[in-house]
């Protein structure tokens, strides 16, 4: 897994993006073009798995982007996608169990009076 933190800055219009303890740079013209070269930097560094990445703004020209490959992010994912579609009956019922459970709860709420009426 590794963490790619990088100070962003803007000038002239142009974003520049340097590796905060390391040598990993990338330039672009707007945020959004530096965020995905900054990922792309990151995986040519390191392609262990998923990708993860924030992007925050702390004055209207510098930022700080963050960059987080493999580990859990990719995983947590592909694990929560795969137990629904797993096919065993048992863990079907149980995961549709609660959904039930709450339908009836919000029939409850939906039928209940509150004391007024949109249309009086």
């Amino acid at each position: 897994m590794g963490v790619f933190t990088f100070v962003c800055r803007n000038s002239g219009g142009k974003w520049t993006a340097k590796q905060h303890e390391g040598d990993l740079e990338a330039s672009a013209a707007s945020t959004y073009e530096l965020q995905r070269q900054l990922v792309q930097t990151a995986l040519s560094a390191d392609s262990s798995g998923g990708v993860q990445t924030s992007f925050s703004l702390i004055t209207p020209t510098s930022a700080v982007c963050q960059v987080v490959v493999g580990g859990a992010v990719g995983g947590g994912f592909v694990a929560g996608g795969a137990a629904p579609a797993g096919g065993a009956g048992g863990a079907s019922e149980t995961a549709a169990a609660p959904k039930e459970e709450k339908k009836e709860e919000v029939e409850e709420e939906e039928e209940g009076d509150f004391g007024f009426s949109l249309f009086d």
